[in-house]
């Protein structure tokens, strides 16, 4: 592992635990050429996961895209980082116990818009508005319709 502080090629582990959600190892570091400390999460990965794009595309799949696209969706929303954690890892495990290495990306998006329908309807609203790419108000009013969420039900009136 290289160090982020010096770039040197080797560094020494000094400790190794679990994280608190689990899903990962977290190791503390210590760079033998500069003496810096830093720290690294390792995660198990079950299998190679690839996602199939609507247009046939194949590509690797990358849990950090998962969070960016995740990040847009709650960001300036009122929820700590540990519930985005722990959904994004959820998603990650249902994702690689499916038993297939190759999954649809719109397995992908479904998976996500039910967990973020969970954590919170704002942001699921905005995931939404992407993943089905509204291009009109009325395609809006419509779905917010269906999910049950135009009444005012996601701020408790």
């Amino acid at each position: 592992m290289r160090c982020p502080f010096c770039g040197h090629a080797e560094s020494q582990v000094k400790d190794s635990r679990p994280s608190e959600d689990g899903a990962a190892i977290r190791r503390r570091r210590l760079c033998p050429e500069c003496e810096g400390r830093f720290t690294t999460f390792e995660r198990v990965q079950l299998r190679e996961l690839t996602i199939v794009k609507r247009s046939g595309r194949r590509t690797p799949f990358d849990r950090d895209k998962l969070a960016r696209s995740i990040g847009l969706a709650i960001r300036k929303r009122p929820i700590e980082p540990e519930r985005v954690e722990k959904m994004i890892s959820a998603i990650t495990r249902q994702l690689e116990s499916m038993g297939e290495t190759e999954i649809a990306s719109s397995v992908v998006g479904e998976l996500i818009m039910k967990h973020l329908k969970e954590l919170d309807d704002v942001s699921y609203v905005r995931y939404a508005s992407v993943y089905r790419d509204f291009r009109e108000a009325g395609e809006f009013a419509t779905f917010l319709g269906q999910e049950g969420l135009s009444d005012g039900e996601e701020d408790g009136r």
